[in-house]
C-alpha cells in the first residue's frame, strides 16, 4: 500500500511521492521561544516525529529541519522590565523545549535553525518580492516593507479564503500599509526596542517579519521546493498561508505537501492562555512516565483534537502496562525454552496498513494490542513458538512508534528520564529566579515562583539558597 497524507491546501488523501526517490524533506514549524512549552507543543512535536520514524521504517533517509523562532514581537514583549536580555530569555526557553522533547523521546532534528541566523536568507527574499512587484517598502520613513497581498492572485489558496474576506493582518500596526490585510516582512526599529533586537538591511535598522522566517529557514535547509510542511492547525492561517504566498511570488515552488496536526483541548474546552487552562510540559513531565506521556500523546489521530481530561494519563498508563506485562512474561517463559532469543521483529501487514492510511496511529496501536491479546493467548496454551512470533510483531510496532516499555531510554528510577528532563527544567528556573532576586527584579521572581506553584511546584527559600519539591 501506498503511505497516503491527508494534504490540507488539496483538502484531501493524496498519494505520497516524495521529489527524490528515496529521499524526505520535511520542514515543521518549531516554537516561539517566548515562555515555557505546554502540553500542546509536545502533541505537535511528537505528531511528526511520528511520520519520520514511519518514513524511516519504510527505507526512506529523512532530513527532517525544525526551526526555533527566537526573535519576535512576544519574546521582545515578555522580556520587557526584566534584567533579562530578550535573547537570553529567548535561549533558556529554547533549552525548555529541548529537555521536554527529549523527556517523552522525540528525535532531535537534522537541522535545526534559529531565525537570527538566517536573516540575510530573508532579507534576499524580501528583496526579489520587492523587485519582483509583490512588496513595498513604506515611504514614510519608518523602514517597514509589507507584503502586497493584492499583487498576488493565489493569496488565499492553502486555506481557501477570497481576499475580500480575510481579516486585517495583526502582525503589525497599519502605519504605511496600502491593504490592512498586507503582512509585515520587515519591521523598522521603533524607539524603545533593545538596539540588539535590529539589523541592518536596505530598508533601514530593524527585524524580520515572523511568516518570512519560516520561508527562509526551509529553503536555506531543504531547497526551493521540498517534500512536506508541517505544523498545528493553528498555523494554517495567516502564518502557513502568508509563507506560501510569499515563497511562490518570489519564485520558489516551495512545499508539495501540507499537514497540520489537530490541537488539545482540556476537559472540552480548548487550551488557551486566555482560558488558563494551559498544561506546562514540566507539569506533564512531573505526571507519569515518560513513555505513558508518549503513548498517551501520539495515541490519537495526529489531525484529531487530543482531548485531556482527568484520568486520561491513568488511562494511557494501563494500556502500557497491558503491553510491558506481555513483554515481561513473553521473554521470562521463553528464556527456558528454544525460542529465547528468536524473536523476529516484523511488522503485521494490518499495522502497515494503518500507518500507510494517514498515519492512523489509533488502528496501529488497536493492532498492537490485539496481538498482545493473542501473545497472552498462545503463553496460556503454551504455544512457545506462536509466542515468539507474536513477541517479535509487539517489539516491532512499539519501536516503530516509540512505546516500546522496555527500550533503554524509558529506564526509570533517580537519575531515568523524567526525573532528569525535569530537574534540567525546574532547575533552570529556579536558578533565573534567583538571579532575580539578587538584582532586586522581584515582578521576574515572583513570575517565576508562581509558573512553578501552578506546575505543582513549591519552592522554598533557605538560607543556603533556594529548594524545589513536587507538592504532594
Amino acid at each position: 500500500m501506498t503511505l497516503r497524507l491527508f494534504d490540507s491546501k488539496d483538502r484531501a488523501l493524496v498519494d505520497f511521492v516524495p521529489l527524490v526517490p528515496g529521499h524526505v524533506g520535511i520542514y515543521v514549524c518549531g516554537p516561539t521561544v517566548q515562555s515555557s512549552p505546554h502540553i500542546g507543543h509536545l502533541r505537535s512535536a511528537l505528531a511528526y516525529d511520528q511520520l519520520r520514524r514511519w518514513l524511516s521504517y519504510c527505507g526512506f533517509t529523512v532530513t527532517y529541519v525544525r526551526n526555533v523562532t527566537d526573535i519576535d514581537d512576544k519574546i521582545l514583549l515578555n522580556a520587557e522590565g526584566s534584567t533579562e536580555e530578550w535573547w537570553a530569555l529567548a535561549y533558556r526557553v529554547e533549552l525548555e523545549f529541548t529537555a521536554a522533547y527529549n523527556a517523552i523521546g522525540v528525535l532531535p532534528p537534522t537541522y535545526e535553525p534559529r531565525a537570527t541566523a538566517s536573516i540575510p536568507e530573508m532579507q534576499a527574499i524580501i528583496t526579489r518580492l520587492i523587485e519582483g512587484g509583490h512588496a513595498y517598502a513604506t515611504d514614510d520613513g519608518t523602514g517597514d516593507v509589507y507584503f502586497d497581498t493584492a499583487s498576488w492572485p493565489d493569496y488565499g489558496e492553502l486555506t481557501h479564503q477570497k481576499l475580500d474576506d480575510m481579516a486585517p493582518a495583526a502582525d503589525s500596526d497599519s502605519r504605511g500599509k496600502k491593504d490592512v490585510r498586507d503582512f509585515a516582512l520587515w519591521k523598522g526599529h521603533k524607539e524603545g526596542e533593545p538596539l540588539t533586537a535590529a539589523w541592518s538591511s536596505p530598508w533601514g535598522a530593524g527585524r524580520p517579519g515572523w511568516h518570512i522566517e519560516c520561508s527562509a529557514m526551509s529553503t536555506k535547509y531543504l531547497g526551493t521546493q521540498f517534500d512536506i510542511h508541517g505544523g498545528g492547525l493553528d498555523l494554517r492561517f495567516p502564518h502557513h498561508e502568508n509563507e506560501l504566498a510569499q515563497s511562490r511570488a518570489a519564485g520558489d515552488a516551495f512545499a508539495n505537501y501540507w499537514l497540520h496536526n489537530g490541537l488539545v483541548a482540556v476537559t472540552g474546552q480548548k487550551m488557551s492562555k486566555s482560558l488558563g487552562n494551559s498544561i506546562f510540559a514540566s507539569e506533564l513531565i512531573a505526571s507519569a512516565k515518560p513513555v505513558v506521556l508518549r503513548y498517551y500523546l501520539g495515541a490519537a489521530h495526529y489531525r484529531s483534537t487530543l482531548e485531556y481530561h482527568e484520568g486520561a494519563l491513568e488511562e494511557a498508563e494501563a494500556a502500557v502496562a497491558r503491553i510491558e506485562g506481555f513483554l515481561d512474561r513473553a521473554e521470562r517463559r521463553l528464556a527456558d525454552t528454544r525460542f529465547a532469543g528468536t524473536a523476529e521483529l516484523v511488522i503485521p501487514d494490518e499495522f502497515r496498513e494503518a500507518m500507510d492510511d494517514d498515519l492512523s496511529v489509533p488502528q496501529a496501536v488497536a493492532v498492537i494490542h490485539e496481538t498482545v491479546r493473542r501473545g497472552n493467548a498462545a503463553l496460556d496454551d503454551e504455544d512457545f513458538a506462536e509466542t515468539a512470533a507474536l513477541l517479535g510483531q509487539v517489539l516491532a510496532m512499539t519501536e516503530v512508534l516509540g512505546i516500546n516499555p522496555l527500550s533503554p531510554e524509558w529506564a526509570s528510577g533517580e537519575d531515568g528520564v523524567a526525573e532528569r528532563a525535569l530537574a534540567t527544567l525546574v532547575e533552570r528556573l529556579v536558578s533565573d529566579r534567583e538571579t532575580a532576586r539578587k538584582t532586586r527584579d522581584f515582578t521576574t521572581a515572583d513570575r517565576i515562583r508562581d509558573e512553578l506553584g501552578q506546575a505543582g511546584i513549591s519552592i522554598e527559600d533557605t538560607p543556603s539558597g533556594a529548594h524545589w519539591s513536587l507538592d504532594g
